[in-house]
């Protein structure tokens, strides 16, 4: 047996015991807690009868349980579950050390929980992210599990007494260095095409899309590059067509390192393209949503199936992980109002939005600051007066 299942018997028993204990764990420990459905169902009969004001719950602390506590625990919890007996009952009285821990065992129950509720919502996450990708039709399931995953770290946060702020782990676990991106579908990379090819035919639609677009969310390494130079040319105000893109992307770097060549560049520029810029780049960025859906899943997954990670370093991690899907589900929600993202990160030009520039020059001290007196002691400067003299007559 496992200490994940002794220490729910343990906690099962000292409340059977001691039924004053309930009060020291109803606030936090919920049945949906214990791994198996027949200490689930026990624990919920007790709060059952708790709050149907049962004479047992109000017995004195030094008092034994009445045995009608037990039998009315065991008729409550059967009713629903099957399996439940009258010796099982009675076996986790035996298996409780001391009903005064409860807490602690309480607490182990709950360390279990977190790791087995983060696991399941993970892997919920990034199934629906898989179907979504398959389906092609939306992001809608995806957002839905990933609000779902959000709330839930924080409602186990609050239930293990930490805040859920999100901390970067130490090490990473050890699946996520070994995963390897998978390989991206035709349908994707069409639309990146599709994409850049409406972009160069309009440049001046550019505006629609940059605020909510970066270059991180196409998939391939080449059609990034292409939208950084179309992002260039019109940050310096020249004209864009097939000779400037081939030119920046030259500029950048991109020919020399492999990720382009000028014939794919020309044929990029080439694409006849009837659609909307509008459309396409809802497309690049669903796509991202759901790469980067599935790749937090999995890191989520990993953290939760380290069992030597305590559960508040493991919300706090787990929230980490999932930092760069909120980001982009923050642009996805700012692309359907067609209004940029208030705390977007940069732009694709690399250049920080305007209040991301003004909180960072508030947060720099003023040169040689430390030097300064404070205005409530500074020494006034002394007054200079200038006297002229008289110059005697000769």
């Amino acid at each position: 047996m496992t200490p994940l299942l002794q220490a729910e018997q343990a906690v099962l028993g000292a409340v059977l015991l001691e039924p004053r204990q309930l009060g020291r764990l109803s606030g936090w420990l919920r049945p949906e807690h214990f791994y198996r459905p027949a200490h689930s169902a026990l624990y919920a009969a007790m709060l059952t009868l708790r709050d149907g004001g049962h004479p047992a719950t109000k017995a004195p602390p030094d008092g034994s349980a009445p045995l009608v506590w037990l039998n009315d625990i065991h008729r409550e919890a059967s009713t629903g579950t099957r399996g439940i007996t009258t010796a099982f009952v009675h076996s986790l009285v035996a298996a409780c050390p001391r009903s005064a821990h409860a807490p602690v065992y309480g607490r182990m129950v709950l360390e279990g929980a977190i790791h087995r509720s983060v696991t399941q919502h993970a892997i919920r996450l990034h199934q629906a992210a898989r179907a979504d990708a398959l389906r092609g039709s939306g992001v809608a399931e995806t957002v839905h599990h990933a609000r779902v995953l959000n709330d839930v770290l924080g409602d186990l946060a609050r239930r293990w007494g930490t805040e859920p702020r999100p901390a970067q782990p130490r090490m990473a676990p050890g699946g996520v260095a070994a995963q390897v991106p998978g390989q991206v579908e035709e349908r994707v990379l069409a639309d990146e095409e599709f994409l850049l090819g409406a972009l160069i035919a309009h440049p001046d639609q550019l505006s629609q899309i940059v605020g909510w677009l970066r270059p991180e969310d196409f998939a391939d390494s080449g059609h990034r590059q292409v939208y950084r130079a179309l992002g260039a040319l019109q940050h310096r105000g020249e004209p864009v067509d097939a000779l400037t893109v081939l030119w920046e992307c030259q500029r950048r770097g991109a020919l020399a390192d492999g990720s382009l060549d000028a014939e794919r560049v020309r044929r990029i520029c080439e694409i006849p393209v009837a659609g909307s810029v509008g459309y396409f780049g809802e497309q690049v960025l669903d796509s991202s949503l759901l790469r980067t859906a599935a790749t937090s899943a999995r890191h989520v997954r990993d953290l939760a199936d380290d069992e030597t990670r305590a559960p508040g370093q493991l919300i706090s991690h787990a929230l980490h992980a999932l930092t760069p899907l909120d980001e982009v589900r923050h642009r996805r929600a700012a692309a359907d109002t067609g209004r940029e993202p208030e705390e977007a990160t940069t732009t694709p030009l690399g250049v920080p939005p305007p209040a991301r520039a003004a909180a960072a020059r508030a947060r720099s001290p003023a040169p040689h600051a430390e030097n300064k007196a404070p205005s409530s002691m500074a020494t006034p400067a002394p007054t200079v007066r200038v006297h002229r003299s008289r110059r005697s007559s000769p």
